[in-house]
């Protein structure tokens, strides 16, 4: 399969088609496929170079995450998500980010903690040169390392969903956003550090909102990163 070097980093030992979900999920996360997609099964076979098998099996998986739409006369497409919808997710997110990082407070580890400060160092510098890949795959760090602090492992699928929906609507933004996102990150991260629950909880849940409101008023752009 024809993957970018951070594509298939790691997945060389599960499944072709899990392979081929991943791919196409951080494309997806990455806003290289915008809402409204499609996502033709003979195109994505020869460009990855695999058959239409595990493609097929993969458009379903993505399915069953709604981060695609199946038809049965067209070809799969990414997910639309009407304003209405949109909202009721960015509440949703709100809340359990918000509860993920209370937990975060209440259950911290040292050890995680000082690998979420170095993700947060890195993530800083990748914002402020516009490292567009990097920054995708150090938002994610970030936000499994405090999942993997808050240690609900329910709560952390819940939000990862979540998250990843959320993106439909949210990327790319422009370097600014990108900037501000990780300013939002470091005081979350500290009110963790400090064992300030009601704090980070306040502050996570605030932190969706605001990308969201960063959506809303038009903020989307080229060069960008998805936030949250």
């Amino acid at each position: 399969m024809d993957a970018q070097p951070d594509d298939d980093a790691g997945l060389r030992t599960i499944p072709l088609f899990a392979q081929v979900a991943e791919l196409l999920r951080r494309r997806i996360v990455a806003g290289i496929y915008t809402q409204g997609t499609r996502l033709v099964e003979g195109r994505l076979s020869a460009e990855l170079g695999v058959s239409r098998v595990p493609v097929r099996e993969a458009l379903h998986a993505l399915a069953t995450e709604g981060l695609v739409e199946l038809s049965p006369r067209r070809s799969a497409s990414v997910t639309r998500v009407p304003d209405a919808i949109g909202r009721e997710l960015v509440e949703v997110r709100a809340t359990l980010e918000g509860l993920n990082a209370r937990l975060a407070a209440q259950r911290r580890d040292p050890a995680l903690g000082a690998r979420l400060e170095a993700v947060q160092r890195e993530g800083r510098l990748a914002a402020a040169d516009g490292r567009t890949e990097a920054l995708l795959r150090l938002n994610a760090s970030f936000h499994e390392l405090l999942a993997s602090t808050a240690a609900n492992s329910v709560l952390r699928e819940m939000v990862r969903s979540l998250r990843e929906r959320t993106f439909l609507m949210f990327a790319p933004v422009d370097a600014a956003r990108a900037r501000q996102n990780w300013e939002e990150h470091a005081r979350i991260l500290q009110a963790v550090i400090d064992g300030d629950a009601d704090l980070a909880a306040l502050l996570a849940s605030r932190h969706v909102y605001s990308a969201h409101a960063a959506m809303s008023r038009g903020g989307a752009g080229a060069g960008g990163a998805a936030p949250g």
